[in-house]
């Protein structure tokens, strides 16, 4: 079993050091070391095209995280409260967000978006003079849509763990909801909002399949990746996907943390 595990684990992770090793190569080959140098990583920082797609993709990460955060937490607080069958076809719902392929989420709403703004844009245009297109709006929309189930699962995990005796004993002691929501619901909760976030951020930041079918004209970094493989890979495009995976690793290991740290919270 131990040969089997360690077989897997070479399996998924033996690439991704191949990548990570030859972005230091100091020849033009993506796929041998030449040598060792940092080149191809000052190439990629100062190249413009990366940058400015860098910048979509943070830029674009960050407003989905904050909708998913935000709305996911909502969701998550009345889910808690409901009970009988309309729970169980919410949880099914959110369960199934989490499940379908990207390529169907992408598809699904850019046939939405498209089907929108063929009704919306005529109004427009004749009212104000401009019209409704793809790009960064529809970017956060759809990757916004996308993590919001995965904030609500790991808020409302988190909400199901701590002690509910304290919004009790808080409303015993004379506060409102609002103050017990934001005295007490809310510091519990946060290390959980805060995990769900970086991951909607993450999964937003790599993501490559919806963008392609929504973003329009705007370029994120994993399309720019994909288009410049097309052309021929180089230890540039290796730099670039180091640089990804090492943020994103950063990410998941701090949201991972932040539920580790909100759960001994609970316990104690």
């Amino acid at each position: 079993m131990r040969l089997y595990a360690f077989a897997v684990y070479l399996f998924l992770y033996l690439p991704i050091g191949i990548i990570a090793l030859f972005s230091f190569s100091a020849g033009r080959s993506a796929t041998s070391m030449q040598g060792f140098s940092l080149n191809w990583y000052s190439k990629a920082l100062h190249n413009p095209f990366v940058m400015e797609a860098l910048w979509t993709s943070v830029r674009v990460a960050l407003m989905s995280a904050l909708l998913a955060a935000v709305f996911g937490t909502m969701a998550a607080l009345a889910l808690t409260g409901m009970r009988g069958r309309l729970r169980k076809v919410f949880d099914l719902l959110v369960q199934i967000a989490v499940m379908i392929p990207g390529i169907v989420i992408g598809i699904a709403t850019l046939i939405a978006l498209v089907t929108v703004f063929d009704l919306i844009n005529p109004w427009l245009e004749a009212a104000v003079g401009w019209k409704l297109s793809l790009g960064t709006v529809s970017l956060v929309g759809a990757h916004g849509l996308f993590t919001m189930s995965l904030v609500i699962l790991l808020v409302r995990g988190r909400m199901e763990t701590f002690d509910k005796a304290l919004i009790e004993a808080s409303g015993d002691l004379g506060a409102n909801a609002f103050s017990t929501f934001w005295q007490v619901t809310l510091p519990l909760i946060a290390p959980a909002i805060l995990a769900g976030f970086l991951l909607a951020f993450t999964f937003s930041f790599d993501d490559f399949i919806i963008a392609f079918f929504v973003s329009g004209s705007e370029t994120t970094l994993p399309i720019y990746v994909f288009s410049s493989i097309r052309r021929g890979v180089t230890p540039e495009i290796n730099a670039i996907g180091t640089m990804v995976m090492v943020a994103s690793l950063g990410a998941l290991i701090l949201a991972q943390l932040l539920l580790r740290r909100g759960g001994s919270g609970a316990r104690n």
